[in-house]
């Protein structure tokens, strides 16, 4: 079964997808767009990276994700405001991440497999690696979901029952640069931030309680994985652009359902 690359490019989209729709609650309620769009450009510096010492692309984009959010972590706070470190880092990540792109001896890279995903090239090892990460995010949120949410939701609540508001976002940044780790196979770094926020987003409209909210995230990212690669390959266009055309798709349902009872009035 697995020897069909759409069936793994399907089961790819998907456990990223879902991932991505879970992780991205909290992005959207703690308002991290541009965090994310930081870390994510950062991806392309960690492709150039594991290019230049010959490991793992997944690996070398981890653990430069991983030093971008721990850095703009360090930096928040520190007098300077935080829209402008995000665009300074985000911006500088990826301009620098291209520039050592194209200075890697002896190798010709397609940019586009980066920028924009390339999941129809998956591997059972990509698979495991996705899936086994989406568990592992999954098990970590589920294990630190009241206090994460607390932190997220009400700091001075947070701050009242012992929990440390900043040691929470630190573990999410964290989960943010493994989300980008594997996105980056199915998406691209320009649009896993997407991937991230309008599922989330489109959720909002349905759910009256955060745990409701965050399974039609994930819901919401399964479906567009799916109609996304079923676009792709309908229209001969590129995996990672289309399964967003149908997030937003699904996002704009989202906006006419919820404005549709006032329109009726």
């Amino acid at each position: 079964m697995l020897d069909d690359f759409l069936v793994r490019a399907a089961l790819a989209a998907v456990g990223t997808a879902v991932a991505a729709g879970l992780l991205g609650c909290f992005v959207v309620w703690r308002r991290m767009a541009y965090f994310g769009d930081a870390t994510a450009h950062a991806a392309v510096l960690g492709v150039a990276m594991a290019l230049l010492f010959g490991t793992s692309i997944t690996l070398g984009v981890a653990v430069v994700a991983l030093c971008m959010a721990v850095l703009i972590h360090a930096l928040t706070g520190q007098g300077v405001a935080v829209d402008t470190i995000l665009g300074v880092l985000a911006h500088g990540a990826l301009a620098l991440g291209l520039v050592a792109v194209t200075l890697v001896p002896g190798q010709r890279i397609d940019l586009d497999a980066y920028l924009f995903g390339d999941v129809l090239s998956v591997t059972r090892s990509d698979l495991a690696v996705i899936w086994g990460g989406g568990a592992l995010l999954m098990g970590v949120l589920w294990w630190h979901w009241s206090a994460m949410l607390t932190a997220t939701l009400n700091p001075d609540l947070a701050h009242a029952a012992g929990i440390n508001p900043r040691r929470q976002q630190l573990i999410l940044t964290v989960l943010v640069a493994a989300v980008v780790a594997v996105a980056i196979k199915v998406v691209g770094a320009l649009l896993i931030t997407a991937l991230l926020i309008i599922p989330a987003a489109s959720a909002r409209g349905f759910a009256s309680t955060p745990e409701r909210m965050a399974f039609f995230a994930m819901a919401i990212g399964a479906l567009s994985a799916l109609g996304g690669l079923r676009l792709a390959l309908h229209f001969d266009t590129q995996v990672g652009p289309s399964i967003i055309c149908v997030a937003v798709f699904i996002f704009a349902l989202s906006m006419i359902g919820r404005h549709l009872p006032k329109l009726q009035v």
